[in-house]
């Protein structure tokens, strides 16, 4: 058997800026909900409309960014990335009315989307084929460690301000900068002649297959749509409409001192943080390697099939909760990450083997259309019905108490996840309808 190539210091000095931007990142974003309606008084209609188009813009520019990389240099977008993200979390702390704040929070998105690449295509460049499993593993396990740290640290922060946690992830931009000043070097690799123009038209010639075209359609209004809301909503449910006192002496019972971790003190009571259990990074990190292994003999669209329906039931235990016991939330947002283990990677890594090798970037790149979708929807599509839902002063409330046969002015919140759960149902069915009708797509064997 070939030996490993060791890794080269670059792919280390990479992954440890994974891990800080990640931590900036999610810090900010999980628990954004919370800060706009609580401290900034806005409305869940204006909450929606920064959410939608701060994850579109996150999740759109890397289709560029990539390419700028390759031409560029990695170390010259990484550098513009981290003076693009510095001032505008900064000015988050003095931001204050709607147009300020949304700008600020689309600023982040262009940093973060420039940055998101960025880190993925230098350990593709040092990783070779006895590596390059190993390789992408530690990448994603340090995706995960920021994402899931990232959050708990800024819910316990806010306790003391919220301008201590932005403070924090300015301060974690400020060392990734300086690590990549004095410690990235450039990794070696062919110099690429794909230019922007170039990298539209293999855009638009994936998407002329207009049946692929459609299945992406597909994902997005029903697989990325509803994953999306849950990381807008799932904070803000849990401060908001549950006891969170309650939650924290259940988990305390369980895990101990430990809890401590996930909440804050409030008085003589402990809280828990909602960005610190509406999170599914730190599942992933614990089970993504097992549910991986035993799905990845089964049928593809079938795996992803069943993680859309234990993410749905998921989403249905999330909104009982409300009237049931609190504690079913936990249930709720464990079932939820089993499912996006199934469903998010299996369903990407679908989309790459359905391209011959030599176009393998072409139709990822095409996939982030689906995602981006997905993204641009969910604030203005469940952000605004919990608003609607929640409060009885607002319109279409009473129709909707209507229809579900309810007092007119009912607060229910819990109903967006119960439409959030029936939505990935009917998504599964129709997503396996559609490969029934017209046929699945063939995954290249090599």
């Amino acid at each position: 058997m070939k030996n490993r190539t060791a890794f080269p210091k670059v792919f280390w000095v990479a992954n440890i800026v994974e891990v800080i931007e990640r931590f900036a990142f999610y810090g900010i974003h999980m628990g954004f909900g919370i800060y706009a309606i609580k401290k900034l008084g806005f409305t869940f209609d204006q909450l929606g409309t920064i959410q939608s188009y701060f994850l579109a813009v996150a999740y759109l520019i890397p289709i560029f960014s990539g390419t700028l990389a390759d031409k560029y240099g990695f170390k010259k977008m990484l550098i513009i990335s981290y003076l693009a993200y510095l001032p505008a979390i900064l000015f988050l702390i003095i931001a204050n009315t709607f147009n300020e704040v949304i700008l600020t929070m689309l600023s982040i998105a262009l940093a973060a989307g420039i940055f998101k690449p960025l880190i993925s295509g230098t350990v593709r460049s040092v990783t070779d084929a006895s590596n390059k499993t190993l390789g992408f593993g530690i990448f994603y396990t340090m995706v995960n460690i920021g994402g899931t740290f990232g959050p708990i640290v800024a819910g316990k922060l806010r306790a003391i301000s919220w301008y201590h946690s932005y403070i924090l992830a300015a301060i974690g931009i400020a060392f990734m900068l300086v690590i990549t000043l004095f410690f990235y070097k450039e990794p070696k690799r062919e110099p690429s002649n794909v230019t922007l123009g170039k990298k539209m038209l293999e855009i638009a010639e994936v998407l002329l297959n207009l049946r692929f075209s459609v299945f992406l359609l597909l994902l997005g209004l029903f697989f990325w749509l509803p994953l999306w809301s849950f990381f807008n909503l799932g904070v803000i449910y849990i401060d908001k409409y549950l006891n969170t006192t309650y939650l924290f002496d259940q988990m305390h019972h369980i895990f101990g001192f430990v809890t401590s971790l996930f909440g804050n003190a409030d008085g003589e009571a402990w809280k828990i943080n909602g960005e610190a259990i509406a999170n599914t990074g730190l599942m992933i990190m614990i089970f993504q390697v097992l549910v991986s292994k035993l799905i990845e003999k089964r049928d593809a669209i079938m795996s992803f099939s069943m993680g859309m329906f234990i993410g749905a039931i998921g989403f249905i235990l999330i909104g009982y909760s409300f009237i049931g016991n609190n504690s079913w939330v936990f249930l709720g947002i464990g079932l939820f990450a089993f499912g996006e283990m199934m469903s998010s990677p299996r369903i990407q890594e679908y989309i790459m083997w359905l391209a011959p090798k030599e176009k393998a970037g072409m139709y990822m790149g095409t996939s982030f259309l689906a995602t981006f979708i997905g993204a641009l929807l969910s604030g203005k599509v469940y952000t605004r019905l919990l608003g609607i839902l929640e409060d009885p002063t607002k319109k279409y409330h009473a129709e909707i108490c209507n229809i579900l046969h309810l007092p007119t002015h009912s607060i229910i919140p819990n109903y967006v996840w119960y439409i959030m759960g029936v939505h990935l149902l009917l998504g599964m069915l129709i997503i396996l309808g559609y490969i029934k009708v017209f046929g699945g797509f063939k995954e290249q064997t090599e």
